[in-house]
């Protein structure tokens, strides 16, 4: 069963996300698994790695997590990103694509559960953070964008239950 173990806000500078868009087309088995598998086996987050910096990683908390960033609007395609933030400045390799994120706030939610039981719970995560008095944030199109952020080692080791934590991200006012 998973839970909520920790939600608070956090403010993100301006940043770069530097990743490959997916769509609906690229689910296999319902999610993008396979998409971070390629990643991994073909070395992508290496080259976005290289260009993070010692002044962005003490920027803010968790700067150098694997991000999977989600644009969701009504009667627009599904997008999800597999990627990186990095400073604003950065010069993204070719082969990547990138969005300018200017400073904002995000509620972050720490679920904890069976890594197979911890995705597709954005919608549980914006309760959280409503119900802790936040407002989600759209665009300026009316898209909501919200993110899995990826953090070692609380993603990466699992505790004594076999369990480990994903961040589910939020952008708040």
């Amino acid at each position: 069963m998973i839970r909520i173990v920790n939600s608070y806000v956090q403010t993100i500078p301006n940043v770069r996300f530097a990743g490959i868009q997916y769509g609906d087309e690229d689910r296999v088995n319902g999610g993008f698994g396979e998409q971070w598998g390629e990643w991994f086996q073909s070395n992508r987050f290496e080259a976005l790695e290289a260009l993070i910096n010692e002044e962005f990683k003490s920027s803010y908390e968790d700067a150098e997590a694997y991000i999977g960033m989600m644009r969701y609007k009504d009667g627009e395609p599904f997008q999800y990103w597999i990627g990186m933030f990095l400073p604003e400045n950065a010069q993204i390799p070719s082969g990547y694509n990138f969005i300018d994120i200017p400073e904002a706030k995000i509620g972050a939610c720490w679920l904890h559960g069976p890594e197979h039981e911890l995705y597709c719970n954005e919608e549980k995560c914006a309760d959280k953070l409503k119900q802790d008095g936040l407002e989600l944030m759209q665009d300026e199109e009316g898209a909501w964008w919200f993110f899995e952020r990826y953090v070692c080692p609380r993603f990466t080791e699992k505790d004594e239950e076999g369990q480990v934590i994903l961040d589910i991200c939020h952008y708040v006012k």
